[in-house]
């Protein structure tokens, strides 16, 4: 008799794009998840697990936050679906106050943003790839190495992983141009100098980039390398977007990434954490950008979607946000950090290993590689499966898989840091011997 968990995996084999989903031939990945609160998953087979990730970051304020339900719920049971660009409901227009008020409205005196709702996280970088060709009159683009943002096909120009662009390159038009994402001030003239080349070469209407990649393998730079981009911006009359899906919210110890380097975007892009698990993304920008870029609608708008500012997942986001205020969870993310700093920069490798954690709040990553400075991805991977099944659940990042990344919930306590610590440096010991 198959059990639950292979009773679903064997229907969705049967019944979905077989690309989607990846099972281990002996039955040990993945679980079937049936419920989750706060930091916390139950799977269908009834066994609980720490959730390391949020979700991909979206559970910023726990998984089925209860402010956060009831608000979907009461709005679910008054006004289910409303019509995108034409007949707006009232949670449209208090959301985009209320993200203005928390973007452009915290970063300067009289600041203030206008939006363009979407669904997903690749959809509000496209608006923004949108309004930079709109704003400027410049096709291309500069983005880096490691960058994920999504992969529609705007967006595929500046995912820069092969593994997502490759089958389709032939298609792109392909107004991207990559250069290194800055890891060191030592590298800051060097990438300094390509980029001001690219903008000599190219006609680049913006500058896009994750202030901190987490796909790309929880990757931190200076605050040197936003700096440079917000000159090189104003010098060429390009925008900078930035592309706050993953690290918005408080997720890197503060409201926006972007806020450790004190550089002001024209355009940001959020989603995940923004509603605690409806899908809902937005394109915020500057009001003076947004309205160089966009014209007034005559009727019939350039950018929409059916779904377009949903009235269920407005309700969440401002009830999210609500949340990530009165319990004040970016700084709590800030302290926790500074713990998990300490946590992972004190775990000794194995003989043949070694560490580097690189954090910022309650985003962070454990990059394991070989002596001679390989990527030690068989032993993230097996590390990673192993603390599932001790009941943890963590994702490999990196082009190569191998760092262990860590964006637990923002509640997630201090115990529950060190209990997983300490559990990453057993099965990693473990998996090594």
């Amino acid at each position: 008799m198959p059990t639950k968990t292979q009773q679903v995996l064997r229907q969705l084999q049967a019944y979905e794009s077989r690309n989607i989903l990846f099972t281990e031939p002996d039955g040990s990945w993945p679980i079937v998840w049936e419920r989750a609160k706060g930091n916390y998953v139950w799977d269908i087979e009834g066994r609980r697990y720490l959730d390391l990730t949020a979700a991909f970051g979206v559970a910023a304020a726990g998984h089925a936050n209860p402010r956060v339900v009831k608000a979907g719920q009461q709005q679910m049971g008054k006004l289910l679906h409303a019509m995108g660009d034409v007949h707006p409901h009232s949670l449209k227009a208090k959301l985009a106050q209320k993200l203005s008020e928390i973007t452009f409205g915290r970063w300067s005196k009289g600041g203030r943003g206008k939006t363009i709702f979407c669904n997903s996280g690749f959809e509000a970088v496209e608006a923004a790839l949108k309004t930079a060709k709109l704003a400027t009159g410049k096709p291309g683009i500069i983005a880096f190495e490691g960058a994920y943002h999504g992969v529609g096909y705007g967006a595929l120009n500046a995912t820069h992983r092969q593994h997502f662009r490759g089958s389709f390159r032939n298609q792109l038009k392909s107004f991207g141009h990559f250069a290194a994402f800055l890891k060191s001030d030592a590298d800051l003239k060097p990438l300094e100098k390509h980029l001001r080349s690219l903008f000599k070469k190219q006609k680049i209407g913006a500058i896009l980039l994750e202030p901190m990649q987490a796909r790309g393998g929880i990757n931190i730079p200076p605050a040197s390398f936003l700096q440079l981009l917000r000159k090189l911006c104003n010098e060429h009359k390009a925008l900078l977007i930035l592309d706050e899906i993953y690290t918005g919210f408080g997720r890197t110890g503060k409201w926006f990434a972007c806020e450790h380097s004190g550089v002001i975007p024209d355009l940001i892009c959020l989603g995940k954490a923004l509603t605690g698990g409806f899908p809902l993304s937005a394109c915020v920008g500057s009001a003076a950008v947004m309205d160089q870029a966009w014209p007034p609608s005559n009727g019939e708008a350039i950018h929409t979607s059916t779904f377009l500012g949903h009235p269920v997942g407005c309700a969440m986001a401002l009830a999210q946000i609500e949340e990530l205020q009165k319990n004040k969870l970016p700084a709590r993310s800030h302290k926790l950090g500074l713990l998990l700093t300490k946590l992972l920069k004190s775990l000794t490798p194995p003989e043949d290993l070694k560490f580097e954690a690189r954090v910022s709040g309650l985003m962070a990553g454990l990059e394991i590689r070989t002596q001679d400075n390989q990527p030690a991805t068989p032993i993230v991977l097996k590390t990673i499966n192993r603390l599932l099944q001790r009941g943890f659940i963590l994702l490999p990042e990196g082009e190569f898989a191998d760092v262990i990344s860590l964006t637990p919930p923002l509640t997630i306590t201090e115990a529950e840091l060190r209990r997983t610590v300490k559990a990453i440096s057993e099965c990693i010991t473990e998996v090594a011997s």
